[in-house]
């Protein structure tokens, strides 16, 4: 049995971990001690992708079965090495209501949250005090479509960005859907990103109107998959690459080849969402098959 409490030393800053045998995901015997394991070992990979970003954190004192809650703001006890950001509540109007974020630009700080049974990560397509430099497309499927049928459109979605000269590189969510990230200029505001991103998302719909809907009613999606280009809007977060999900099993939001999601697509392929070891297996495979999003992409064209 491992003690209750113990402390730690990473790069210099001091922890306290804690309930290590706790179950977070019991139908598998996933531990938090095991948590802590993945983000520390997936650190290299996952912290460019969080680095800048103001994180909502998904946390689950109890593990997956019990109750959990999103939480934005510092939560009590946050250590003063932490880097916070005091920034205007996204999609406040009157920009008045403040909240102090956290931001994860090193291993320290990822353990720290780990160890809160923060077991999601989500962040927006900006970085602290600049525009996007992302854009996100957002495969949301409605029963009975699934992870196959969002494959097939993001490969639609990818060669239709490319005419625009805008690179996609794709991952699961994690949960059922996916995720195409485009790495962009970081020169235009949010508005106008996410106008883009409707605009291909409704062009696609029209093509494909069996298959494909950019309209946001629930009563719409049965069968078909829901690009929601909403996702680029400020307030918005999505979940962060090599997040792990909040399942029975411990998914996570995980990258793919473009292969990988032709080979699903076409039905050569079983999908798959990949749990937290396989994700370990698979960096060291491909390395992060994202790494591409951190060098900036284009301008966005817009109408005139």
């Amino acid at each position: 049995m491992a003690p209750e409490r113990f402390h730690v030393t990473i790069d210099g800053r001091d922890l306290e971990l804690s309930n290590l045998d706790k179950l977070m995901y019991p139908a598998a015997g996933f531990t938090k001690g095991e948590v802590i394991d993945y983000y520390t070992r997936v650190a290299p990979v996952i912290l460019p992708h969080l680095a800048g970003r103001a994180v909502t954190r998904i946390r689950y004192p109890n593990g997956v079965e019990g109750a959990h809650f999103f939480e934005k703001n510092k939560p009590g006890g946050t250590p003063e090495w932490v880097r916070l950001e005091t920034l205007p509540v996204p999609g406040s109007t009157k920009s008045r209501e403040t909240i102090d974020f956290v931001v994860v630009d090193d291993l320290p700080t990822l353990v720290w949250l780990a160890n809160l049974a923060a077991l999601e990560l989500h962040t927006p397509q900006w970085r602290v005090g600049a525009d996007p430099d992302l854009l996100v497309v957002d495969l949301d499927p409605g029963a009975p479509a699934g992870l196959r049928e969002c494959s097939a459109v993001a490969v639609l979605m990818r060669d239709r960005l490319a005419e625009d000269g805008v690179a996609a590189y794709p991952k699961t969510s994690g949960k059922k859907g996916m995720q195409l990230c485009c790495p962009i200029s970081g020169t235009q505001d949010a508005e106008t990103v996410s106008g883009y991103a409707k605009r291909i998302a409704e062009e696609l719909a029209s093509m494909v109107p069996a298959s494909i809907t950019a309209k946001m009613a629930k009563a719409v999606r049965p069968g078909k998959v829901f690009i929601d280009w909403s996702q680029n809007a400020a307030a918005k977060t999505t979940v962060t690459p090599y997040s792990l999900r909040a399942q029975e099993f411990p998914t996570a939001s995980t990258p793919l080849t473009w292969d990988e999601v032709e080979a699903v697509g076409t039905g050569s392929a079983e999908p798959h969402h990949y749990r937290a070891d396989e994700v370990l297996d698979r960096i060291e495979e491909h390395g992060d098959l994202l790494a591409d999003l951190m060098t900036k992409g284009p301008v966005l064209p817009t109408r005139d």
